[in-house]
């Protein structure tokens, strides 16, 4: 089974709670205003990635780098549900937990009903759900960027996170790879990124 890769991190602080690895998948048909990774949207880009190959690099990072579970951006991760939805799986077997974001709502989830889309669900911790709306920013909550975004708690593994969410901070991670190139996650504003990025 494969899915289409934009991006795989290894190990992150920026992308929920603990230290996490992080699957940005590629293609989303949303195509939010503001949004901060557009050059995901395009599902003819990115790699044809092996569920396999992906599983054998987060038992790597879970050995390396200790990490506590997986995050699933994009992108639009129920674009493709159903091999995420068995990696989320297995990791959930070895007690690594599974943060999912969606540009869809719940209710639309279940009316599009996509293939794998329960099955994902099911095997989810943090579901963080909605499009982004560039006019209803929230500076108060973490990992997300609009106030109409949702942050439901699907099993009690993050429960006792709840009431502590104004108290998370949001992170933001900079990398300069060996060949010179620079790369970016986490939940800043898109005109920090701008700024960031343009020398301003």
């Amino acid at each position: 089974m494969h899915l289409q890769l934009h991006r795989f991190l290894p190990s992150s602080l920026a992308e929920g709670p603990g230290k996490r690895a992080s699957i940005w998948v590629q293609g989303c048909p949303i195509h939010c205003k503001g949004c901060g990774v557009p050059w995901t949207w395009n599902p003819k880009l990115g790699t044809a990635s092996d569920v396999d190959t992906l599983w054998e690099q987060i038992l790597k990072s879970k050995e390396v780098n200790d990490i506590e579970g997986i995050t699933f951006l994009g992108g639009e991760p129920f674009e493709q549900a159903e091999p995420l939805a068995v990696l989320a799986e297995r990791a959930q077997n070895i007690d690594l937990s599974i943060m999912t974001f969606s540009g869809y709502y719940y209710e639309e989830l279940k009316t599009l009903n996509k293939p794998g889309w329960k099955a994902l669900l099911a095997h989810t911790d943090i579901f963080l759900d909605g499009p982004f709306e560039l006019d209803k920013p929230d500076p108060i909550r973490p990992w997300i960027g609009s106030t109409n975004q949702g942050i439901h708690f699907l099993t009690n593994r993050y429960t006792h996170l709840k009431d502590e969410l104004e108290k998370i901070p949001d992170r933001l991670e900079i990398y300069i790879k060996k060949d010179g190139t620079i790369e970016a996650n986490g939940m800043v504003p898109s005109e920090s990124w701008k700024q960031l990025f343009n020398g301003i």
